[in-house]
């Protein structure tokens, strides 16, 4: 009976890792109807949907990013013109009021009331005294003016370039969406199959249960990847691994180290809530420390139980939990 029950078993892991359900054809009514699609088929396609949904959000970010930065340039350099602006305006203003004056009374009418002084010396000292005033105003309103157009040549690019990255950001945000809601669908598809019995005793649920993307999406993929690999202490792979090691083996792929043991683990990571969680994170158990998993969603954590089993999922609270720690 043990060995029936352990072929059954390698039976299911071979399906679970596998998962390739042979396509029906059922007859309904005379019209055949699709086969239900397998998890890998669905895992393939959302794979494909993060693959481009990935590269979309980072340029997203970045566009973003470089959006904020060059609105706060402009809006520096539109607060530095709004007092010049104000500063010709005021100058201009009296020159204007000087104009008027000179229109009503006539330039003849000016030279006139210089000219009733009788004194050369008055009379050359008004005169001066004009021309100081003409060129001191001109001088005035040119090296305001030359500031002013300055600054508007150099806003004017910036302003450009908001332009074209607000479109930019409101292009990569439909992307981003239509993307979304693709893996989304993806993604009820596939608790749905799993619901279906898809997954097998040694993934009895999705794993990872969603998509985290970025550095979480790779290492939580790989200790997936596991399941069914078997338990050797002191393992950290290829093709074997104790609890510590599938960690360490994991976040290899992102080019962070751990050492080969889950107290030690535990002591180069932050702290993090239960509702903090997010897949990836480690979860330790036991007073002392001996043993961890990662979380992979929804309550489930992926792992390397023992020597008796291969790694495989179980759910978070099946033995006593320790703490959390986020390394990202």
């Amino acid at each position: 009976m043990a060995g029936i029950a352990a072929l059954r078993n390698r039976s299911v892991l071979v399906g679970a890792m596998c998962a390739l359900t042979t396509a029906l054809v059922v007859t309904l009514g005379g019209t055949a109807a699709h086969a239900e699609p397998s998890v890998t088929e669905v895992e393939k396609q959302i794979d494909e949907a993060w693959t481009q949904l990935e590269p979309t959000v980072e340029k997203h970010n970045s566009t973003r990013q470089e959006l904020q930065k060059k609105k706060k340039q402009a809006e520096v350099l539109g607060a530095k013109i709004k007092p010049l602006q104000a500063e010709v305006d005021q100058v201009m203003n009296r020159v204007g009021v000087i104009a008027a004056e000179e229109y009503k009374t006539g330039p003849a009418s000016t030279l006139g009331s210089i000219l009733v002084t009788g004194s050369p010396t008055t009379l050359t000292n008004q005169l001066e005294l004009l021309d100081h005033f003409a060129r001191t105003q001109g001088r005035e309103i040119a090296e305001v003016v030359a500031l002013k157009e300055q600054l508007e040549a150099e806003k004017a690019p910036l302003d450009a370039l908001v332009a074209d990255l607000t479109k930019q950001e409101a292009e990569l945000a439909k992307k981003t969406k239509e993307i979304n809601s693709k893996v989304d669908e993806l993604q009820k598809l596939r608790l749905q199959i799993y619901g279906n019995g898809g997954g097998g005793e040694l993934a009895p649920a999705p794993c990872p249960y969603e998509y985290p993307g970025g550095k979480r999406g790779v290492v939580i993929k790989f200790a997936c990847a596991q399941i069914g690999s078997p338990y050797v202490w002191g393992a950290a792979g290829p093709d074997a691994y104790d609890c510590s090691g599938l960690m360490l083996a994991a976040y290899n792929q992102v080019g962070i180290s751990f050492p080969h043991n889950a107290a030690a683990q535990r002591g180069l990571m932050r702290s993090v809530s239960r509702a903090e969680l997010q897949p990836g994170d480690f979860v330790f158990y036991r007073a002392d420390l001996s043993h961890v998993g990662m979380y992979a969603g929804d309550e489930w954590v992926v792992h390397a139980p023992n020597p008796a089993e291969p790694v495989r999922m179980m759910k978070m609270d099946a033995m006593p939990v320790h703490s959390f720690g986020s390394p990202l």
